[in-house]
């Protein structure tokens, strides 16, 4: 409770005047959608997104809707310079919106911030992302903590109204760091649609699947005998992932596996270990598989260095190595950017490390493409708890493509794109770090 007014209290007494996020004489106007009944379809130009994904580097959609959908789409979009906030569930968590989101329709419990100055965004922003911000979002002028936000709290969350010059310093390097993340995204894109091309793809469901019975009210298939692999589930005998294979194998030089050591120096999947927690800045950061698509992982936990000092070397992560998540959500696959050396991803996440820089990149943008999302979590297996292990990813077909000077671009942009976001988390940095020592706590 302290700590909620010593914040506060912080903001009352610094060195400019404070006003406030939102209200009449705030610095924002702000607004959430009403509930609706989404209408699902299989696939339409009306993709919608979850307030979970604003904190996504590349958000993905949670489905489509019809557009017999009754709401107003159009106040759902959301638009460039906005700064958008989860205000249920998980509360306080903030973006901006850039060229990825924008014109992009969310879910309607979001709370979409329009700047009265387009310049604030990033300032705004970046206060509600610092620790001072938050901590004053997510209390009432009481120190109680809330457990819903609506537009109007916003009136009551002070912040201090410091000098137009310095606002649109910090605004100018959050606008910077969501460009070099847009950018990311499109190296991304080109890398994607060079593999498709190149291996003469169609899209994932598009291929010519052989069912038993094509006309069967349930999918249905044979297997034989000698490719049981000592499984009896069904969901491991997917047809769609021989059609893949056998796909790759007509149009690759070569198919080869993860496990193969031209393509990875190691897979390790890391022992269960308990977990001894401490305060930031005394141990190493310790992420979770929600967080990988995160540029800057929320809600980041410490684990002690000197408590797990003789797994550490096991556990922390290097540049360029690939992610992927083994139980509970299945298949999510990040490049370790940078900025994430030496941190600590948890058990639930298994580190690919490649065999070279040179094959790094490509083996990320394959394995995070629709394709290799199938032949990664074919292997699942649990009646719970969905998992998957490192001997199953060894086993994981990777294609190498006939064209080598291909396979090379593809390589590079992606490890540019990695690079473009390492400098992006810098940049944001910057700007907190701006907020704190020449906004919040300047004298």
């Amino acid at each position: 409770m302290l700590k909620q007014k010593k914040a506060r209290s912080i903001i009352a007494h610094g060195k400019y005047p404070a006003t406030t996020v939102g209200g009449d004489k705030g610095l924002t106007t702000s607004y959430v959608c009403g509930r609706f009944k989404r209408i699902w379809v299989e696939k339409s130009d009306m993709p919608i997104y979850q307030p979970s994904t604003i904190l996504d580097i590349k958000p993905t959609p949670d489905g489509y809707i019809s557009k017999r959908t009754r709401t107003n789409i159009e106040a759902l979009r959301v638009h460039k310079g906005q700064v958008l906030m989860t205000c249920s569930g998980t509360i306080g968590k903030v973006s901006y919106v850039s060229k990825t989101l924008d014109n992009k329709i969310l879910s309607h419990d979001l709370l979409r911030i329009t700047c009265n100055n387009g310049d604030d965004a990033g300032y705004i922003y970046t206060y509600l992302k610092s620790k001072i911000g938050n901590k004053i979002l997510l209390t009432n002028s009481y120190g109680a903590v809330i457990t819903h936000i609506e537009p109007e709290h916003l009136s009551t969350v002070p912040i201090p109204d410091a000098p137009t010059e310095i606002k649109k310093r910090i605004n100018d390097l959050i606008v910077r760091s969501f460009e070099l993340r847009d950018e990311s995204n499109e190296l991304i894109d080109q890398a994607t649609a060079l593999l498709i091309e190149e291996l003469h793809l169609p899209d994932i469901s598009a291929f010519d699947v052989d069912f038993y019975k094509k006309r069967a009210p349930v999918d249905t298939f044979s297997v034989k005998l000698s490719d049981m692999a000592g499984r009896l589930d069904a969901s491991y005998h997917v047809p769609i992932v021989n059609a893949i294979t056998d796909h790759l194998q007509k149009y690759a030089e070569e198919v080869t596996t993860i496990g193969n050591k031209r393509i990875s120096k190691e897979v390790i999947l890391p022992g269960r270990f308990k977990r001894v927690y401490v305060e930031e800045g005394y141990g190493r950061v310790l992420i979770g598989g929600k967080q990988l698509h995160e540029i800057d992982p929320s809600g980041k936990k410490y684990i002690s260095s000197t408590k797990h000092d003789k797994l550490l070397g096991k556990l922390e992560v290097y540049e360029n190595t690939t992610l992927i998540t083994r139980s509970g959500t299945i298949g999510k696959v990040a490049l370790v950017p940078k900025h994430w050396e030496h941190w600590i991803p948890s058990d639930h996440i298994i580190r690919v490390v490649p065999a070279s820089k040179d094959i790094a990149g490509y083996l990320n943008i394959f394995l995070a493409s629709d394709y290799g999302f199938q032949l990664i979590t074919r292997f699942t297996y649990g009646s719970v708890v969905d998992e998957i292990d490192d001997n199953h990813v060894r086993a994981v077909p990777v294609p190498l493509l006939k064209d080598h000077s291909i396979q090379q671009q593809i390589n590079e942009l992606a490890l540019e794109a990695n690079e473009k976001r390492y400098k992006a988390y810098l940049l944001e940095q910057e700007a907190l770090s701006m907020m704190d020592e020449e906004v919040i706590f300047a004298k």
